[in-house]
């Protein structure tokens, strides 16, 4: 994520850079490249790219319930692993690499590059473990309660996270993270919020926003213990941000579908 020639240098065109943005974080076989620069001008939109992922999940658990009656359990690691596959495990290498530079001690820069290292430690593989079965479990969690649009929600909100972990934090350079970081602001994050919390109560009511919730007190969360430890963020902490960004959209649905 660190090649910024991976793009191509070309005149700004809002269409070709969200389908750009939508390359970028998933394996769909869109192949439509843009700028770094001019693709997250767009951050903002990040998430209603993600309201069709979440489509395409919500059928994947759709069909394995109703169709291959396999139980809420089995259906909910399906989608999770459909999830993880269809965005190219994406975020995974950034819940482990953030996780690794939390957990030495040291300061800022030698967290920072503990956080950069290719090699993987005991704390960025038990926190892949955590989120990813936390995740299932919320998953199974919704299903059980058979709200099958939470799938969409919570993939929808899960960049709501991330952006807002954008919005608070400071961005190290160079890296592909910090054009995200810089682009976000005050003005198109709430704009941005503002209209997935409109689609989330559309899709699920209270619950939904409730999720929503969720989502921004996870990028909190991970701003927080970001600036903490590195002071600045780069595209790891953006990562680790979705992931529990997710996680917390189905804690707090969870919660909201038994008490509302």
């Amino acid at each position: 994520m660190e090649d910024d020639s991976y793009f191509e240098d070309e005149e700004f065109s809002p269409i070709r850079s969200l389908l750009g943005l939508l390359t970028f974080s998933t394996i769909l076989p869109i192949n439509v490249y843009t700028s770094i620069e001019y693709m997250t001008k767009l951050t903002w939109c990040w998430p209603f790219l993600h309201i069709f992922v979440g489509i395409l999940a919500a059928i994947c658990g759709y069909v394995s319930l109703e169709f291959l009656h396999l139980n809420a359990f089995f259906t909910a690691a399906i989608v999770y692993a459909f999830l993880m596959l269809i965005t190219g495990y994406n975020h995974l290498d950034g819940v482990m690499d953030m996780s690794d530079g939390v957990m030495v001690h040291g300061d800022p820069e030698r967290k920072i590059s503990v956080m950069k290292d290719s090699s993987v430690g005991a704390g960025g593989v038990a926190s892949l473990f955590l989120v990813a079965s936390l995740t299932v479990a919320g998953l199974y969690n919704i299903l059980d309660y058979n709200f099958i649009f939470g799938i969409i929600v919570c993939e929808m909100a899960a960049k709501t996270s991330l952006v807002t972990t954008a919005l608070l934090s400071k961005p190290l350079v160079p890296g592909i993270g910090s054009y995200f970081i810089k682009e976000t602001n005050g003005t198109n994050y709430l704009v941005s919020t503002v209209l997935v919390t409109c689609i989330a109560f559309l899709l699920g009511n209270l619950v939904g926003v409730v999720g929503v919730i969720g989502a921004i007190v996870g990028g909190i969360i991970i701003a927080t213990i970001a600036k903490r430890n590195f002071v600045l963020a780069n595209g790891d902490v953006l990562g680790m941000s979705n992931e529990v960004g997710r996680l917390f959209v189905l804690l707090f649905m969870a919660v909201a579908l038994y008490f509302i």
